[in-house]
């Protein structure tokens, strides 16, 4: 993480942070979320050698993830719910199936470019997860468990 943290500060992004060895960075740019993307997986290609999808969220866009928030009641352990962010919102059949993948007490809920998972019993063996993590998705995506996804809008507020 110190040598992505670098890497983008050397580039020309500013206040750029870190947060645990997650992958994620907290920057501050004037480009457009999509540009940042493409050029953040540019620089990590170029740089590190890395071919990496790059999914990218304004503050603003982080902040309405969490004030959503829709499966709050139930999702009682940070730890075992997980918002997968991805590259463009996906078509009602790729989230039926998704969502029928869910074994109770399991539970899916897709808001815009945002699938929130709550794996009560865990993700080992979860058909969610492994439908969430694979390649059936077909957009790029990655996931955050809920601790993840508020101590980044918290960094992001500092």
């Amino acid at each position: 993480m110190p040598v992505l943290r670098e890497l983008f500060g050397t580039v020309g992004f500013d206040d750029v942070r870190t947060y645990l060895q997650s992958g994620n960075l907290v920057l501050s740019s004037d480009a457009p979320p999509g540009e940042l993307a493409l050029e953040s997986k540019r620089c990590i290609a170029e740089a590190l050698g890395l071919d990496i999808d790059v999914v990218v969220r304004t503050r603003d866009e982080l902040a309405a993830v969490v004030e959503r928030n829709p499966l709050g009641e139930v999702a009682i352990d940070p730890k075992r719910y997980q918002v997968s962010f991805l590259a463009e919102e996906l078509d009602p059949e790729t989230v039926s199936g998704l969502a029928a993948l869910a074994a109770a007490p399991e539970r899916l809920a897709a808001v815009g470019r945002e699938l929130y998972a709550w794996h009560p019993e865990g993700i080992a063996r979860s058909r969610l997860w492994a439908g969430l993590a694979g390649p059936r998705l077909g957009v790029t995506a990655t996931a955050r468990n809920w601790s993840t996804v508020t101590n980044l809008l918290a960094m992001a507020d500092e």
